[in-house]
C-alpha cells in the first residue's frame, strides 16, 4: 500500500511539474508574439552634441542640422530631446551673434526662433544622458526633458563629438563607454521604451561604440571603423573654424533631396556613403535588426508616422452663400447611413451577447472574464502575478492528494 501511495504521489508531482512547465512556455510564447506584433505608433529623436569649446563648433552644427532635418520631415519638438554641451551662438568669438551655420555660404541659420534646447551646457553629461534613455529621472524633472516613448516607438539616437576605441567623450572631462550604452539600451528594451532603435554616431572610431550591443531591434551606423578618424568637411574662413563633419554633411545631402512623403529606404542611405568622400569607412551593424533594410523607409526613424488615405480625386465641398452649412455628397451620405446601420447592428450584437452571458453558468462566465483579462495584460509583472494565482490552487490540490 505504501509503495502504491509513493508511486501515486510521485506521479502527481510529475503531473504538476508538467502543467507548470506548459503554463510557463505558453506565457513566454504569448509574450514574445505580442512584442513582435506591436504596431509602430510614433517616432522619437534624441540628438546629442557632447563637445564644449569654440573649436568644436562643427559638433553643435552637426546636431542642429539633424534637428532641423527631423523636424522638416515631421517629428514634432515634443518628441525631440536636444542636448547641446555648449552655446556657440552666444560665444564671444562668433562673428554672427545668435546664429550657427553648417555651410560657408551662410544661407541657412540653424539657430533660429524655433529651436528648443532641452539640455544645455553642463547639463549634458553621461549621467543625464543615461537617465534620458532609461527614464530614471528625479521627480522634479519636467516632462519636456523626458523620453516618453513606448513599445510602439521608433527612436533615432544621434551622437557627435570626440571619441576613441569604445568610448565617447562628454564635455572633454568624462566618457561614455560602449558597455554603458549597451546596458542603457538593454534597460530600454526591458522597459518596452522602443520597438526599433537606430543609433547614429559621428566620431572617431565610431563603430567600436556598438561592440557591446545585444538587444534585439537595434540598428547602428557609425562614421568610421576602428583605427579610423572622422574628419571635418570644410573650413569657414569668416567663422574661423570647421562648420560641419563629413559624415553628417553627406547625410544631410541625402535628406535634402527628400520630403516626408518619400519612400527612400535605409539601404539607400547606408549605401550612399562614399569612403573616398568621407575619408573613412562608414560601418553599420544589422545583426540585431530583424527587417531587411531595403523594406524600411528612412522616415521610419527620421520622419513622422502618418496614416495616408489615397483618393482618386480631390475632395471638394460646396458652401452655400445663404447658409454656413456644408452639403454632404451623396456617396458620403450613403456611407454615413451604412455607418449608422453598422452602429445599430453593433448595439444589437452587444445586447445579444449580454443575454447569452446571463444564460451561461457562473463558472463559464468567470472563465471568460479571466481570459479577457489575460488578453488585456500589457506588463510582464502582471503576467507573473496571474501565474502565481494559477499555481496556488494547483499546489493546494497536489498537497491534498499527497496526504
Amino acid at each position: 500500500m505504501m509503495v502504491r501511495f509513493k508511486m501515486y504521489n510521485s506521479f502527481g508531482f510529475k503531473r504538476l511539474a508538467a502543467m507548470m512547465l506548459f503554463l510557463i512556455l505558453s506565457i513566454s510564447i504569448s509574450y514574445r508574439a505580442s512584442a513582435e506584433t506591436t504596431m509602430h505608433t510614433n517616432n522619437w529623436a534624441v540628438l546629442v552634441c557632447t563637445s564644449r569649446f569654440w573649436f568644436n563648433y562643427r559638433h553643435m552644427a552637426n546636431t542642429l542640422s539633424l534637428y532641423r532635418t527631423v523636424k522638416r520631415l515631421g517629428i514634432p519638438d515634443e518628441r525631440i530631446i536636444l542636448m547641446l554641451a555648449d552655446d556657440m551662438a552666444c560665444n564671444a568669438r562668433n562673428k554672427y551673434p545668435a546664429q550657427v551655420f553648417n555651410n560657408e555660404n551662410h544661407k541657412l541659420n540653424l539657430y533660429g526662433d524655433n529651436v528648443e534646447v532641452d539640455y544645455r551646457g553642463y547639463e549634458v553629461n553621461v549621467e543625464n544622458f543615461l537617465r534620458v534613455l532609461t527614464g530614471r529621472h528625479e521627480a522634479a524633472v519636467p516632462r519636456s526633458k523626458r523620453l516618453l516613448s513606448d513599445e510602439g516607438s521608433h527612436i533615432l539616437l544621434y551622437m557627435t563629438g570626440h571619441g576613441g576605441d569604445e568610448f565617447l567623450k562628454f564635455q572633454d572631462s568624462e566618457e561614455l563607454q560602449s558597455h554603458d550604452l549597451a546596458d542603457a539600451v538593454k534597460q530600454m528594451k526591458e522597459k518596452r521604451k522602443f520597438k526599433e532603435l537606430l543609433i547614429m554616431v559621428d566620431t572617431c572610431q565610431a563603430a567600436t561604440l556598438f561592440s557591446q550591443l545585444h538587444s534585439p531591434g537595434v540598428l547602428a551606423i557609425g562614421s568610421s571603423m576602428k583605427g579610423e578618424n572622422s574628419y571635418s568637411h570644410h573650413l569657414d574662413s569668416e567663422v574661423g573654424v570647421s562648420v560641419v563633419d563629413r559624415f553628417t554633411f553627406y547625410t544631410l545631402a541625402f535628406f535634402e533631396k527628400l520630403n516626408m512623403y518619400d519612400n527612400a529606404s535605409l539601404s539607400s542611405l547606408f549605401t550612399s556613403y562614399n569612403p573616398t568622400l568621407l575619408m573613412s569607412t562608414a560601418y553599420y551593424r544589422t545583426d540585431l535588426y530583424q527587417r531587411k533594410l531595403e523594406e524600411v523607409p528612412v522616415t521610419n526613424f527620421f520622419g513622422s508616422v502618418m496614416e495616408t488615405i489615397h483618393t482618386d480625386s480631390a475632395y471638394r465641398t460646396t458652401r452655400s452663400r445663404k447658409t454656413s452649412e456644408t452639403k454632404m455628397p451623396l456617396q458620403q451620405s450613403v456611407k454615413h447611413d451604412d455607418r449608422r446601420q453598422l452602429i445599430n447592428s453593433n448595439v444589437q450584437d452587444q445586447t445579444s451577447d449580454t443575454k447569452i452571458e446571463h444564460k451561461q453558468c457562473p463558472f463559464t462566465r468567470r472563465w471568460n472574464a479571466f481570459q479577457d483579462k489575460l488578453e488585456k495584460i500589457e506588463r510582464i509583472d502582471s503576467l507573473v502575478n496571474y501565474g502565481f494565482i494559477i499555481m496556488f490552487p494547483l499546489l493546494l490540490i497536489s498537497t491534498w492528494l499527497s496526504r
